[in-house]
């Protein structure tokens, strides 16, 4: 039963670690043929949230993103400043904000999920097709496993 356990932290470690190599393997693809400025890792995700939920307040977009909401404000000033956010009143709480994509923002991130579908694409043809039969069968485990890693994060408290 040890090695079984073993076993399963060693595979959690890799897929870890494969995931978030991807992931900035991608950003660095993909940085290199998108206008500047390069957006960080925080601020494309902020503008994500933003666009699914137009009208999320600071502490929303914190709350999704785990964290700090004097860090999401950060990022929010910079964004706003450089026309991918509106920042508003919230007609709600005036001494709040909403948060909305402008549409530079929306075209970025249209740009930018073409890009990335792109990219994945080739990659998936490049490889053998016994390969890609793999990743395909792994698909429906790995959304499972999202949403437990999503059910759990909501029950955490993030410094």
């Amino acid at each position: 039963m040890a090695d079984v356990a073993r076993a399963a932290e060693g595979t959690a470690d890799e897929l870890a670690g494969l995931v978030a190599g991807i992931n900035r393997l991608t950003r660095r693809r993909l940085w290199r043929t998108m206008p500047a400025p390069r957006l960080r890792g925080a601020e494309a995700e902020l503008l994500r949230v933003v666009s699914a939920r137009p009208g999320i307040g600071v502490s929303g977009a914190a709350k999704e993103l785990h964290l700090a909401a004097n860090s999401v404000s950060t990022l929010i000033n910079g964004l706003v400043a450089g026309g991918l956010l509106r920042r508003e009143s919230d007609p709600r709480d005036g001494r709040a904000v909403a948060l909305f994509p402008t549409p530079a923002c929306r075209e970025r991130l249209r740009d930018w999920e073409a890009r990335r579908a792109v990219l994945f694409r080739e990659g998936m043809r490049a490889l053998p097709a016994r390969d890609r039969a793999a990743v395909a069968a792994a698909l429906p485990a790995l959304r499972r496993l999202a949403d437990v890693l999503r059910d759990t994060r909501d029950t955490e408290e993030v410094p």
